[in-house]
């Protein structure tokens, strides 16, 4: 079965930005941690954590908006 799409997003861009943004926050701390934890050097864990997470941040939010205009598994 193929899920059905919606004509518009559920949910303003405006919104997407700062879930996605929010999200991606997090997810660098995160990722700086374990990279110091690694590599034993703060500046190297920040610049693996900011590059990574800059990539993921734009695909996340492109995955996001793709999401938002599938209707499969919600109701109305």
């Amino acid at each position: 079965m193929v899920p059905s799409v919606a004509a518009r997003p559920r949910q303003p861009r405006s919104r997407a930005l700062v879930k996605t943004l929010g999200y991606r926050l997090l997810m660098v701390v995160v990722t700086v941690a374990v990279a110091w934890v690694v590599v034993g050097d703060l500046g190297e864990a920040a610049s693996i954590g900011l590059v990574a997470n800059l990539v993921k941040t734009g695909t996340y939010y492109a995955y996001e908006r793709i999401w938002d205009r599938v209707a499969w598994g919600l109701e109305g």
